[in-house]
Formats: C-alpha cells, structure tokens, sequence
C-alpha cells in the first residue's frame, strides 16, 4: 500500500519462429516492460543484435497513417468514445478495410480539398475588405487610378491636409481618425512629391487591383463571404455526418493498426542471433506465473523463461502504483512532482487524504464546496482523457470537504449559518450583522503551526525508514539515520524549551514548574540537551546542513498560511456581501423605484461578481497553497522520487477483439 507494485524481472528466450506467437502473447496481457537491447560486448551478448521487424509491419504502418489522416479530417478520436456493448471482432474490421477504407479515403480527401479551398477564398475575400476599406470613403472607380504612363499615383493616410509644391489633381478626406489622401502628379515630379509627403508624416497605403468603387466592391466580397460561408457550413454537416456514420469503425481500424504495428515493431527491442532471440523486461510479480505458463502453451513449450535477480536499489526498476481506489487519482499529484523509485516509500495514500483536508481548511465554505462541486461534474464533459478525470476526483475530494468544513464554520457565501461554528470562528466583524466575537485567528495559526510539527515530524521519520530500507547497512546508513533523527530531536527541543518558558493556547504548559538551573525548570533543560543532541546528529551526517537549522522554525510558521488565506478568503467573501447587500441592495429596498431597481440589479452584479472572482482565488489558493506544502515542506524532507514510469508493452483493448 505505502510501497509501488513488486516487480520481477524476467528473461524470455527461443527460436526465431516462435518470435511472432511470443510477441503477440506479451502484447495481450499487457504486464511486460521491455527493457530495450543496445549492442554492446558485454557478457552473454556478444554476437547479438537489434531484431528486425515482423513481416507486414511497413503494409499496417502505412494503413494506420491513412487511418489517422481520415480521423483527422473528421475530427474522430478514441478519447471521445465510448466503448459499444459488444466490441467489434478484428477479422470484420479487416475485412471491412478491404472493401470500405479506399472509399472512405476518397471522401474524406474531397471534403478536406473543399472545405480548405472555401476557408482559403473566405480568407482572400476578408484580405481584400481589409485592403479597401481606406478606401471606402473614395467614391470613384478604383481601375481609374491606375494605368498610367505619364503620371504616378499616391494614395495613403496623412495626419493633416497638405499643399504639394508642383503641380497636381489631390483627393483628400477624412478617415478614421486621420485623412486618406490621393494624389496625381507628373511622373517627372514623382520624386519631389514623395519627398514632400513623407515629411508631412504620409503613410502609403496600395491601390486594390479592383474594378469598382471600394463600397462596390466591399459589398460584394461581403455577401461572398456570406455564401461562402453558407457553402463551409454545409460541408461541415456532411462532414459531421460522415463522422457519425464512419467514427465507430475508424477508432476500431485504428485500435487493430496500432496494435499490429507496435507487434510488428517490438522486436526491434529485442537481442538477436541468428537462429534466436532473447527479450528481457519486467512484470508484476503476480503476473509471473500467468504469463508464462500461457507464453509455453503458445509456444508448445518451445520457449526458455527465467526469473533474474536484480538489485532494487542499482538497477532502474519501472515502478507502478499500488494504492487502494480511493487515492488512485492522487497518482496524478504524485507524478507531476516525480514517482517515486522502487522500493521508496510512496506517500501517494497521504496526500490522498491530506491534501482535501488543508483545501477544506483554507477554503470551508458549503456555497464554495457546492459551486466547485457542480463545476468539477461540468468539466468531466471536456476532460475525458484518464490525466483529466484523475484530476477532476481530486477537485471532488478537495469540494467535498470544504463542503464539510464549511459545515464546521457555519459558512455559506461569507453568510452564518443558522449555527454557531464548531470550535473555530472564522467571522469577521464586518456589516451590520457582526457577532461582535471576532475571529479565533490566534487558535487558528497555532493549530496550523501544530499541523506543520506533526506533518515536518512524520516526513523526518518517513526518511529514516527510507534510509534504513534503501540504502546498504554501513556507517553511511547510520549517518543519514541519525541525522535525520537529530532534525527531529532539534525541533522537539526548541518546541520544550519554548513551553518551558511561555504559555500558548492548545500546547503543553511546562512553564509553571520550579526552576533547576538559570531560570530554566527540567523541561526547558531536556529542550536544551534534545536541542544539542539534534546539533551533533546534523552535523555527524554533513556540517554543511547545520546552516540550514533555521528553517527548523520557518518550515513549521509555513504551514500558517492554512490559516491566513483561509481568513483572507472570508474576508472577501463578508466584503462583497457588505458592499452589494447593505450598502447598495438594502437602502434601495426601504423605499423601491425604478431607480433604485437599477441600483438593486446592480448590486446584484457586484454581488456575482465579487462571489465568482473569490471562488477563483479559492481554487488557486486552496489548490496551490496545500500541494505547495506537501512539495516543497512535507517531501523535501524524504522524497528521493525518479523512479521509472512502469510502461507495459501490450494496449487494452476497447473497441475490438480477437
């Protein structure tokens, strides 16, 4: 459960005519890692060589890349489907591919050529309405100004009117925010006038090559747009149609080609002799028996299987999970900081159950809890890959219990609840409707500075069992175990020596004993001696770490900000319903008109407004702010991570079958 899958290593090895029914055995139980061969001369594999792929996989690789061009155009894709009652038999979907693949080609090849030449044409159209339209406010034919030999031509926009100094037939106007100019000079003055524009800020504009005035023709590429458009839409609903009609057999066409390839491939990750070849990976322990007694019956017993030692800790062991249901998509969490190697201990269930809890605290809110409710089931609509759906459990858990501490704090949209909080009041004294109480802050702060004690403690023993697992008994082992016991041992000896001498809510008081030496009574002095113990523990495994003793204390304030942001979140909350309800919606209510109706509708918006930019911030605060301990305080303190992501060679199969 705290540990990845246990894993064996095994060597599978025969004749090369038993490579296909081999092959094809490992990708149906889906369990063996390969490890892939690279030439070398080490021992017992000289002379042995990368395998060749089977026969027909060039013929299923071209396939599937026809395949996957036709779902392409279709917009087909296997994570957006849903598996039939009864999967399709591979002999049919064969067959079909025979008979119907060419056809379906051939259309999907047309729709794709037409709806591209009609969204080019569309894009050509509005290209040349952007070209006229400086234009649009010239009422002449666009053809007259050009074709000339003996006269140049200027167009384009300048700032204020200007006078040219040679002869010339100007046009000038204004448009958008500055003036479009048009002006006829002999070609002989062409240079002068450029001269002449250019210091009177001229920005040159091209002519359109159309035949026309600008409003003609910007009309009329309007209403092509529009029947082109017409033309794009009717294209994409053959195009949908199609889709529906096609989409079942081209995931089942790509379900079988992808499989056939990747079998196809896979001796090319294997070690070959002439006569043989040799295939080594990993497999679940479990699996072991399974698998090989099908690969002998597959083979008719004409196969060599063996099960090698390996070392756990040198050896890059592929790891997979091993965790109960519920804290399955906290995998998610787990692998964007890293898996964790083989044999570590792997906090996957912690996290699971940790990390809602300190969202719940930050965020504990019913209305909050049931508006992120509500959104998670709504975003499973477009999250459908395994990655999404892992994370949107995870964003349930995490609802789900700020539903529960909402409950506990009696909140609902910074409203009480009709009861009084269950042993921490987050109210603030804000409106009308203030208790007058205040909020626990100081209860607050020291049970999250309590949570961060408890959370720092486990991780520094978590690493010791680590260490006295992972690493090879020596006097490298015991360092490491000492140490970490000596982190342990500094904290628990400040934590004394502070009760010793200061009275705190919710911890031990030790401070009214009578003192044994320096002012200091027994407990402050076994803080001491825990203290200096801890030092010289810290300092056997490395000098180097005694800089960092002050994060001793810095690590465990850290964990205050459950404490914080949660406040600041009802703050925000009690605010905007300050603001919208009594300041704006409630005066306007004592005496109703249609402007205060306004102002009413108004509020209301402040009201959303404030409500939805607040659930965001939950989202971002609770979310990172809890995994932001669990990273950077709670693994930092035995998380090694790294491991290899167990990758088995082999697909299951959700659409066909054999």
């Amino acid at each position: 459960m705290f540990e990845a899958q246990r894993m064996s290593k095994l060597l599978i090895a025969a004749s090369k005519d038993q490579l296909e029914a081999v092959v094809r055995e490992l990708y149906r139980h889906n369990v063996f890692h390969i490890e892939d061969f690279v030439e070398s001369n080490a021992q017992g594999l000289e002379g042995c060589k990368i395998g060749m792929p089977l026969s027909g996989a060039s013929e299923s690789s071209s396939e599937l890349v026809r395949i996957r061009s036709i779902e392409n155009t279709y917009g087909v894709s296997s994570k957006d489907m849903d598996a039939g009652e009864q999967k399709v038999l591979t002999s049919e979907v064969r067959q079909r591919i025979e008979r119907e693949l060419s056809t379906i080609e051939e259309e999907a090849a047309a729709f794709s050529e037409e709806r591209i030449s009609l969204e080019s044409t569309i894009r050509d159209y509005e290209t040349r309405i952007a070209e006229l339209k400086p234009f649009t406010v010239f009422p002449a034919n666009l053809a007259d100004l050009k074709g000339f030999e003996n006269f140049a031509v200027f167009a384009g926009l300048v700032p204020a009117h200007v006078s040219l100094s040679v002869p010339n037939e100007t046009f000038i106007t204004a448009f958008d925010k500055s003036n479009l100019l048009i002006a006829v000079v002999l070609r002989e003055n062409a240079e002068e006038t450029e001269k002449e524009l250019f210091d009177a800020g001229f920005q040159p504009v091209p002519i359109p090559d159309e035949d026309g005035t600008a409003g003609e023709r910007t009309v009329w590429y309007t209403h092509e747009i529009t029947r082109l458009e017409g033309d794009l839409e009717a294209v994409s609903g053959r195009i949908i149609a199609q889709k529906e009609k096609n989409a079942t057999f081209l995931v089942a066409c790509d379900e079988l080609l992808t499989a056939e390839v990747e079998r196809a491939e896979a001796p090319l990750r294997f070690a070959t002799t002439e006569e043989t070849f040799v295939a080594e990976g990993w497999v679940p322990a479990d699996t072991v028996a399974a698998l090989t007694s099908d690969l002998q019956s597959a083979t008719d017993g004409k196969i060599f299987i063996s099960e090698a030692e390996f070392d756990p800790v040198e050896e890059a062991v592929p790891v997979e999970y091993h965790n109960p249901d519920f804290s399955k998509p906290t995998e998610m969490l787990m692998d964007i900081y890293s898996r964790p190697q083989y044999g570590e201990f792997d906090p996957t269930i912690f996290v699971s159950i940790v990390f809602p809890i300190f969202f719940g605290f930050i965020l504990g809110d019913v209305g909050y809890g049931i508006i992120l409710l509500a959104l998670g089931y709504y975003l499973r609509k477009f999250l459908k890959d395994d990655a999404g759906q892992k994370l949107l459990d995870v964003f349930r858990n995490a609802s789900i219990s700020s539903i529960i501490f909402g409950l506990i704090y009696s909140e609902f949209l910074g409203f009480a609840l009709p009861w009084d909080p269950i042993g921490i009041n987050r109210h603030l004294n804000i409106g009308s409707h203030a208790s007058g109480h205040g909020p626990d802050a100081v209860l607050m702060l020291v049970l999250t500075a309590w949570i961060g004690i408890l959370h720092i403690t486990l991780g520094r023993m978590l690493h010791m069992y680590n260490a006295s697992k992972m690493m090879k008994p020596g006097k490298h082992r015991s360092k490491v175990i000492f140490g970490q016991l000596g982190w342990i041992l500094v904290m628990w000896g400040i934590l004394l020596m502070l009760w010793s001498l200061f009275e705190m809510p919710l911890m031990p008081v030790l401070a009214g004993y009578p003192a044994v030496f320096a002012g200091i009574n027994g407990f402050g002095i076994a803080g001491a001696v825990l203290l200096l113990v801890g030092v010289v523990g810290i300092g056997q495994d490395s000098v180097l770490e005694l800089m960092e003793l002050p994060t001793v204390i810095s690590h465990v304030l850290s964990y205050t900000r459950l404490a914080a942001v949660g406040l600041s979140s009802v703050a925000i909350a009690m605010v905007t319903n300050y603001i919208a309800i009594e300041l704006i919606i409630e005066p306007q209510l004592a005496s109703l008109s249609i402007f205060g109706i306004v102002i009413i509708l108004v509020g209301i918006v402040i009201f959303l407004i404030g409500h939805v930019l607040n659930t965001a911030l939950g989202i971002m605060g609770g979310g990172l702010h809890s995994i932001r301990l669990h990273y950077v305080e709670f693994f930092t303190k035995f998380y090694t991570g790294g491991g290899k992501k167990y990758n088995p060679f082999g697909k299951l199969r959700k659409f066909t079958e054999d």
